[in-house]
């Protein structure tokens, strides 16, 4: 009887450790398993990274990327991925926020399709952009016509598609909106072109493919940095933004020295407070697009009505309808701040020196003087 019971207990214990193991080696098994699952996962989603971070194509080929200037790094990955030079704008930005890169400068890269985002992403981090793009110097005094030919000479943008642009109503309305100092006085019918005067004198960097557009409002941002120095003395002036830029080219083109442009500036004040015509040469020579230095004008030019020619009828007390010429910050500072003097007449020596007379006597009498000197310019 003893025996029977302690083999029953015995069976019982037995029993009761299975069952205890059976019931451990459950939550195990499902622990295992699951940690097995995430390294798959994991391993799986490095691949899938690995791969969207490779490169697009195993072939060479060689594009140009551009960076505009203020664009963001998550900015940049969207175009390069629109452009086709990576895969994945969002390992991309994945990438970028682990390796905390945070700018790139603005130039245009020439850029492999058979590099990996990370070697673009290098590529695009060190001094790798183009520094070979178009440099123009637009000299001061130049008209729109300097500024058409330089243009043609330097890109591939043709001089009738530049006039084309400038006589587009629709975008000249468009820089009115955008630039304070552009008023609807720039589309008086009589203008030759719109932006005479306003399109700065300088020396700028674009890029290969640059359009009109792009150099148009190039100059014009550039314009809006000088004139937005000068803008109290705009707004106390009793002539117009436009009246001011219309003087300023004129001074540009009959003075050289700053303090002759000052003086000159205020030679012209007298004659419009006195009712008198500007009598400037280079309003005439501009009116009849003759440019400057090419030849003397003929008397039937000088003497014919145009609402450039200040040595023309009609035009006593009046500036012409429109700059000149693309003037420096020299000769707008003059007309803004003239030397105050009780002269009438100037005229300039071989040297560019200016000779300043209050009548007009002594106006031909210092001109006989200059020729007798040999010091007259002759064209």
């Amino acid at each position: 009887m003893l025996g029977m019971l302690l083999s029953k207990i015995e069976g019982g214990s037995m029993k009761d450790k299975t069952t205890k193991k059976l019931k451990l080696k459950k939550p195990v098994k499902i622990v295992f398993t699951l940690i097995t699952l995430m390294i798959l996962m994991g391993i799986i989603i490095i691949i899938t990274f690995n791969f969207l971070l490779s490169a697009v194509s195993t072939k060479s080929e060689i594009v140009n990327f551009e960076i505009e200037g203020g664009s963001s790094i998550y900015s940049v990955g969207k175009k390069l991925e629109k452009e086709g030079i990576i895969r994945s704008y969002l390992a991309y930005k994945t990438y970028v926020k682990l390796n905390k890169v945070s700018s790139y400068k603005a130039g245009t890269y020439k850029i492999d399709k058979s590099y990996s985002t990370k070697k673009i992403i290098k590529l695009l981090t060190g001094d790798n952009y183009l520094k070979s793009g178009i440099t123009i110097t637009f000299k001061e005094g130049k008209t729109i016509r300097g500024v058409a030919r330089e243009i043609t000479k330097n890109t591939n943008i043709s001089e009738s598609e530049f006039y084309a642009k400038l006589a587009e109503d629709a975008y000249i309305d468009s820089l009115i909106e955008k630039y304070w100092f552009l008023t609807d006085e720039i589309k008086n019918k009589d203008i030759y072109y719109a932006l005479e005067g306003y399109l700065f004198p300088d020396t700028y960097t674009f890029n290969t493919n640059v359009t009109v557009e792009e150099i148009i409002e190039t100059m014009l941002d550039q314009t809006d940095k000088v004139f937005s120095k000068y803008k109290e003395k705009f707004d106390s002036s009793s002539y117009s933004m436009h009246d001011v830029a219309t003087l300023s080219s004129i001074v540009e083109s009959e003075g050289i020295y700053s303090d002759d442009r000052k003086m000159i500036a205020g030679v012209f004040y007298n004659r419009l407070n006195a009712g008198m015509s500007l009598g400037s040469d280079v309003t005439t020579y501009y009116a009849f697009k003759v440019d400057l230095g090419t030849r003397d004008l003929t008397k039937a030019e000088i003497n014919t009505y145009n609402p450039y020619n200040t040595r023309g009828p009609e035009m006593s007390g009046k500036l012409p309808v429109g700059p000149i010429s693309n003037f420096g910050e020299s000769s707008l500072e003059a007309v803004l701040n003239p030397s105050l003097n009780s002269y009438y007449y100037f005229v300039a020596d071989k040297s560019g020196k200016t000779h300043f007379t209050k009548t007009y006597d002594e106006h031909n009498k210092l001109i006989k003087e200059l020729k007798e000197a040999g010091n007259w310019i002759d064209w």
